[in-house]
């Protein structure tokens, strides 16, 4: 293997940069030719690639985004669009594939590699934490730390105003975001799409809590059985809005996504980045390069496609208990 090419697809994640940057510099140090495919799988298919050089990833370690950019493809789920984008590798005589992304980006690579035989090798990067074979996704981290922030300051005006909050953080179909921002920002309440949302419940504690507690934060993940956090807002303010001065609902959004990575997911970043070079190297293919219990491991696509990654419940426990 002579040539190889790097690209980010789907949601941005803090730490892609340092990810991108690790394939480049260790193709080179291995004597690879290295090359960048901007716009992910529809860049692939018209021909963005370029040629990288280790100055072409300088000073980009702490930034967040993508300076390859990224973006979904339509024309990339069709057979003709793949074929578009497999000639488009051979004009250029690339011989391998390293995608940053998550499970949508999985699922394209591993029937790319089905279809054209072309090595591929993932690097998990999605603020979601839901992909099985990493024990971190690349962006978790920062997300989480970002929402905490956010946590923080918001129940410093919910204890000024006696209100209850309810702040919704992204995960899509997963809760992990949601119960690291609980423990971490001393939640009254985290609800998930793992577990089923007790609205009776809920409405008990905040009665009980109210005795000793005067304002209350509920983190809700976006993907929670019972919808929003504005729709839940409304559903618990229905039955106790005699017992409390004020709701409030914040959507963090797409902020979680921005910023710095923390130094976690840049080192995380980096390892896998490394590890996804290396393993097409040594004939890995169409798995995921990821880090389990401080180790490099290589997971088939399809494990990290079709296997559910669980929340500890001691999490949730550790919740409950220490919001009394």
């Amino acid at each position: 293997m002579k040539k190889i090419a790097v690209l980010t697809s789907g949601g941005d994640a803090p730490g892609m940069n340092a990810c991108i940057r690790a394939v480049v510099r260790t193709a080179i140090f291995k004597d690879l030719e290295i090359f960048g495919i901007s716009y992910g799988y529809d860049g692939m298919i018209k021909g963005s690639i370029k040629r990288m050089h280790s100055h072409s990833v300088s000073n980009i370690i702490q930034r967040g985004g993508t300076i390859l950019k990224s973006a979904r493809s339509e024309e990339f789920r069709t057979k003709e669009g793949r074929l578009k984008a497999y000639q488009q590798l051979k004009q250029l005589e690339i011989e391998g594939l390293v995608v940053i992304g998550g499970d949508g980006t999985f699922t394209g690579a591993k029937i790319f590699f089905e279809e054209f035989g072309i090595p591929v090798i993932g690097c998990p990067g999605t603020i979601d934490n839901d992909i099985y074979g990493t024990d971190f996704t690349i962006g978790f981290d920062t997300a989480v730390n970002t929402a905490l922030e956010a946590i923080d300051k918001i129940r410093d005006t919910a204890a000024a105003h006696d209100r209850i909050f309810f702040v919704e953080v992204m995960g899509r179909d997963s809760g992990y975001i949601a119960v690291e921002c609980g423990i971490g920002g001393g939640a009254e309440f985290v609800m998930v799409p793992e577990t089923r949302t007790d609205i009776k419940k809920v409405v008990k504690s905040l009665k009980n809590l109210r005795k000793s507690k005067s304002s209350s934060i509920i983190v809700v993940a976006e993907g929670d059985d019972e919808g929003s956090a504005d729709q839940i807002m409304n559903t618990v303010k229905s039955k106790i809005q005699d017992e409390f001065k004020e709701f409030k609902v914040t959507t963090l959004g797409h902020i979680q996504r921005g910023g710095n990575p923390t130094a976690r997911d840049r080192v995380l970043a980096s390892r896998c980045g490394m590890a996804a070079v290396e393993g097409l190297m040594a004939g890995e293919s169409n798995c995921m390069a990821g880090v389990m219990s401080g180790n490099v491991v290589y997971t088939p696509f399809d494990d990290c496609i079709s296997k559910t990654k669980a929340i500890h419940q001691d999490h949730l426990k550790l919740i409950e208990i220490l919001s009394i």
